[in-house]
């Protein structure tokens, strides 16, 4: 079985945040809270635990993998963003929202969607995914916990715990959560284009 940290939505605990990224960064796959429901994360560089994940998901090799982000200072490190897409993010995050972006050189291949060449990119409005985001120092690969025949993220730690237990390395229980996952916003063409309606507003991008 995983092991499950109860933590304060508002004031993470630092010692159980710093056990989390412990776990991460000896390959651990952990389900943690954002404010669109849970999400499966590991390390940007694991290859072993992006292929639980895969597992877990069950996903397609054209799956648009998220890097999570602490804040915007870090997006051009690993997508290509022009100006306008720029200002668009900047007055959305943090928030319930994925954009999508052409993938630079940073990325590692297999993160990468395999036709388009792109990678998603995420700033949660999450006391406790901007604590682990911070005490990583690192981009957090990530993808909502949606399992597979459900088009709606998961919410509930404990059942998250007794379905995905021996899958996973860590629960990180910041409460019950909406179901809804991420909008998810394309920036690679020329237009923003909405792929999904979630729980962020589509009007900026419509």
């Amino acid at each position: 079985m995983s092991q499950h940290f109860y933590v304060h939505p508002d004031n993470p605990q630092v010692r159980l945040i710093s056990q989390a990224v412990q776990i991460l960064q000896n390959g651990g796959v952990i389900v943690y809270p954002t404010d669109s429901g849970y999400a499966l994360g590991c390390q940007m560089g694991n290859k072993d635990a992006l292929e639980r994940i895969c597992r877990i998901r069950r996903i397609e090799p054209n799956h648009d993998f998220t890097l999570v982000c602490r804040d915007l200072s870090e997006i051009s490190t690993y997508a290509k963003v022009d100006n306008t897409a720029f200002r668009l993010v900047k007055n959305n995050t943090p928030g319930p929202y994925t954009f999508i972006f052409k993938a630079t050189k940073e990325v590692p291949r297999r993160l990468m969607n395999e036709k388009k060449k792109t990678i998603g990119i995420r700033v949660p409005a999450n006391n406790i995914a901007l604590a682990l985001l911070e005490a990583l120092g690192e981009p957090l690969l990530s993808t909502t916990l949606i399992l597979p025949g459900s088009e709606m993220a998961e919410f509930d730690p404990e059942e998250i715990a007794d379905k995905l237990g021996k899958q996973l390395d860590l629960v990180v229980n910041g409460g019950y959560l909406g179901e809804q996952p991420t909008t998810v916003v394309d920036f690679s063409d020329d237009e923003p284009v909405l792929r999904r309606r979630g729980a962020g507003d589509p009007t900026p991008f419509e």
